[in-house]
């Protein structure tokens, strides 16, 4: 897997599941869709995976199985989610939930790159005038020249361990400590969760409908949510409800989950209905945290676009007070 994943490739991937989940969904057996898959792939990148995935099936593992194996190219929560939706017999439909997830994170990331393309430009663009006008005031190129390195290779290495830090191949212990730091950060920090709630409500729904356990769909749900603080919450639970407690229970005392959450799902329980309501957690989570999303994407390029400003006029301040200064010392008023 790149570095970087970019939005190209989470396009790539968002074909990938939409172009399987289509076929799965059309009654095709999964060996013949990823056939299909292996000689009209969405990249002729994938085209090797798809291979071994094929090999791997004809040896007897399932599919999730045989994507485990294949390391980091599938990030942990979609071989959980996958897991549940061969598990519960929807796997078409979880397919589905991971294709519009990928192209919803992709249609994100072109839109915060192309509003962070002018706030960028005029930062660079400030650094190198401003170099520029100390080149002229001093005799020497080398103190000037530091200086603008001395900026632009720190914000460098932030950007990339931002992105590095962000991306979905890392392991359940880093994408714990990302979702703890990012969790108190209004707007962002909801929206993850939100995020994080609708493919648990999905995973569930579609467990449920299958007959697995409760507690078993519960455990599978919540490690394909993708929330390492989901997951650990919900395997805590197994003592209390073989003592007796149901999940309803479980979900209102643990105080870890939306008000709205915990009685919606008490509500569904207790009137058997949980998968009518599951089903409408699952669309009603999806749809705020992706307008809160949304709006991250809108306000960020314009905060950076605002601290790029004042930087910016601070260094005009700063090279107009100088300047003065060097004409008051020689005398010029």
């Amino acid at each position: 897997m790149p570095f970087i994943i970019t939005p190209g490739q989470l396009t790539q991937r968002a074909e990938f599941y939409h172009q399987l989940g289509q076929l799965t969904g059309a009654g095709i057996g999964l060996p013949a869709a990823l056939q299909q898959l292996h000689r009209n792939p969405p990249n002729r990148s994938y085209r090797r995976p798809v291979g071994q995935l094929l090999e791997m099936l004809t040896d007897g593992y399932t599919f999730a199985e045989s994507l485990q194996r294949l390391g980091s190219w599938v990030p942990a929560f979609d071989i959980a989610l996958l897991h549940a939706g061969e598990h519960s017999g929807r796997l078409d439909a979880c397919l589905k939930l991971l294709a519009d997830y990928y192209t919803d994170r992709a249609r994100i990331a072109r839109q915060m790159i192309a509003d962070l393309i002018y706030p960028v430009f005029l930062f660079h663009f400030g650094v190198l005038i401003f170099t520029f006008l100390k080149l002229i005031r001093t005799t020497g190129w080398i103190g000037p020249l530091a200086q603008m390195l001395g900026i632009l290779l720190p914000i460098y290495a932030l950007v990339l361990l931002i992105i590095y830090a962000a991306q979905s191949r890392h392991g359940e212990r880093w994408r714990g400590r990302l979702e703890g730091l990012l969790r108190p950060m209004p707007v962002l920090g909801t929206a993850r969760r939100y995020l994080a709630l609708s493919r648990l409500s999905a995973a569930l729904e579609a467990l449920l409908r299958a007959g697995v356990t409760i507690l078993e769909a519960w455990e599978l749900a919540a490690t394909a949510s993708g929330s390492p603080a989901l997951r650990r919450i919900v395997l805590a639970w197994r003592p209390l409800v073989d003592a007796g407690q149901t999940p309803a229970e479980v979900v209102t005392a643990s105080g870890k989950f939306p008000e709205m959450f915990a009685h919606q799902y008490t509500t569904g329980e207790i009137s058997g209905q949980l998968d009518d309501t599951l089903h409408r957690l699952h669309q009603y989570y999806q749809e705020e945290g992706s307008r809160k999303l949304h709006l991250v994407t809108q306000w960020v390029p314009r905060a950076v676009y605002l601290v790029v400003m004042l930087l910016i006029a601070y260094q005009i301040v700063q090279f107009y007070a100088g300047y003065f200064r060097d004409v008051g010392a020689a005398g010029g008023f």
